[in-house]
C-alpha cells in the first residue's frame, strides 16, 4: 500500500492502543465509549483549553485547538496547544487531567503530533510537552527515534485491528480498575471464560 493511501489514524487512537488495545478496540472498532471521573474531568479540562483565544506570551505564539494530519504517516488529529518559539520552531503541547506519570502512551500521542507539524510546516519538531493539570506539572518529551518508530508501529497496529475489525482480549491487570469501559470490557470475567474454555469445562456466570 502507497503511503498516499494510508488510511488515516487518529492521535488518540495512538494512545489508546499503546495504553490499552483492547481499549482502542472497543473505542474504535465498537464505538464503545462510557464517562467515568476521569474521563469527565479531561472532557471539561480538553473544553476549556480549546475554548481559549490565541494568545503572545513573550516572544512565544500559542495557538489552541490545532488541527493536524500526516499523508506520509496516515494520521490525523488534534494538538490541543501548539506554542511557536520566536524562530518559528513549533512546540505541541498535550494536556492531561491527571498527576504527573510518564507513560510512555501519552508520549507516543505526542510525538505523533510533533511528526505531523513536521510534515504541515517542514520544519523539524525535536520536543514538545504534556501538561499535567492535577499537579500542574509540564512534562518535556523528547522525539527521539526510538520513539518516532514506536508512532510508526503503533499507527500501523490500529490500522491493521480496524481494516480486520479484530478486538484483543482483555488485559485483566493493574490499568483495568480506572478505565471507564470495565463494564464493557469485563475483563475478569472474560478471563475466566478463557481458562475455562481452554481446560474444556462450561462457564457458570453465577459461580
Amino acid at each position: 500500500m502507497a503511503k498516499d493511501d494510508l488510511d488515516p489514524v487518529m492521535l488518540s487512537a495512538l494512545e489508546h492502543y499503546a495504553y490499552c488495545p483492547r481499549q482502542c478496540a472497543l473505542i474504535h472498532v465498537e464505538q464503545v465509549f462510557e464517562e467515568n471521573v476521569f474521563t469527565v474531568r479531561g472532557e471539561i479540562l480538553h473544553e476549556k483549553v480549546h475554548e481559549g483565544e490565541s494568545t503572545t506570551e513573550g516572544a512565544v505564539r500559542v495557538e489552541r485547538n490545532v488541527p493536524l494530519w500526516s499523508e506520509r504517516y496516515g494520521l490525523t488529529g488534534i494538538a490541543d496547544v501548539v506554542e511557536f518559539f520566536e524562530d518559528g520552531t513549533p512546540y505541541p503541547v498535550e494536556y492531561k487531567s491527571g498527576k504527573r506519570r510518564p507513560t510512555e502512551a501519552a508520549d507516543i500521542q505526542l510525538c505523533g503530533q510533533a511528526m505531523c507539524l513536521e510534515e504541515m510546516l517542514g520544519r523539524p519538531v525535536s520536543r514538545g510537552a504534556i501538561y499535567h493539570h492535577a499537579s500542574r506539572h509540564r512534562r518535556e518529551v523528547e522525539c527521539t527515534e526510538r520513539l518516532r518508530a514506536a508512532v510508526i508501529e503503533t499507527a500501523e497496529r490500529v490500522r491493521q485491528m480496524l481494516r480486520e475489525r479484530v478486538v484483543p482480549p482483555p488485559c485483566d491487570d493493574a490499568r483495568c480498575p480506572n478505565c471507564s469501559l470495565i463494564d464493557r470490557c469485563m475483563p475478569g470475567a472474560a478471563e475466566r471464560v478463557r481458562t475455562r474454555r481452554a481446560q474444556g469445562a462450561p462457564f457458570v456466570i453465577d459461580e
